[in-house]
């Protein structure tokens, strides 16, 4: 991809014309490709990504605290819920960056969780390039449309509680019973298990998730069985 189709996604997605249009492509460019292109890239997102994850959080802990009076805890666990790498891998995804990563031939045949990382990562870089080349509030801007925009459905849904613990409340408060997880099946070396875990509620299969290990395997079992809640 030309560095012109770069100038077009930073008009058309971040609404700005860059200065170091070098800087927009470093963000897009991974460890990987750099590994295959040695002679004619010289940096990948990494260092960007380390300046974007830090101005981040800064936007996001200045629009909590500005807006909402509770207490450290709870103001902790909404940062926590609008940075994570799902969210921010959704808003990657939302603003069409995939087609513009640099990747090696091996990393673009990834897994599903692969992408979501580099998509994440490339979404912070992305923020450390605006940051350089536009200052701080052009980075807000970005922010806030990308991710604040989400906080309103966040808080109406629940999702900024770790699943596990929002489970636990649904449940004792819909059957007064408490989830009990259980190991269903596990897979492959002891390097590279896949564990796979169902939650129970009140004695019924609620949900299951897979994993590398138990507790991610647990948090997508009670994620599944959220669903159900959720739609009661």
């Amino acid at each position: 991809m030309n560095s012109e189709a770069y100038a077009v996604f930073a008009k058309d997605k971040l609404h700005v014309t860059f200065k170091n249009l070098d800087l927009l492509i470093t963000a897009f460019t991974h460890r990987s490709y750099l590994n295959e292109h040695k002679r004619n890239v010289k940096e990948h997102n990494e260092r960007l990504e380390f300046l974007g994850d830090a101005v981040l959080e800064l936007v996001v802990t200045e629009y909590l605290y500005k807006n909402y009076p509770d207490p450290e805890g709870i103001l902790t666990n909404w940062r926590s819920s609008l940075v994570r790498t799902e969210s921010i891998s959704a808003a990657a995804a939302k603003y069409g960056f995939e087609e513009y990563l640099r990747l090696s031939r091996g990393e673009k045949r990834g897994t599903d969780r692969a992408r979501a990382q580099i998509l994440a990562n490339s979404f912070e870089a992305v923020i450390g390039a605006l940051y350089l080349d536009q200052g701080y509030e052009a980075a807000a801007v970005f922010i806030t449309e990308s991710i604040l925009s989400t906080f309103a459905q966040i808080l109406e849904s629940g999702s900024w509680m770790d699943p596990k613990s929002y489970l636990q409340e649904l449940a004792q408060s819909q059957e007064a019973a408490t989830p009990i997880y259980k190991v269903m099946n596990e897979d492959g070396p002891d390097h590279d298990k896949t564990f796979i875990v169902g939650v129970y509620v009140a004695g019924v299969l609620r949900g299951q998730g897979d994993g590398p290990n138990k507790q991610s395997a647990q948090q997508k079992a009670a994620k599944a069985a959220l669903v159900y809640y959720q739609n009661r």
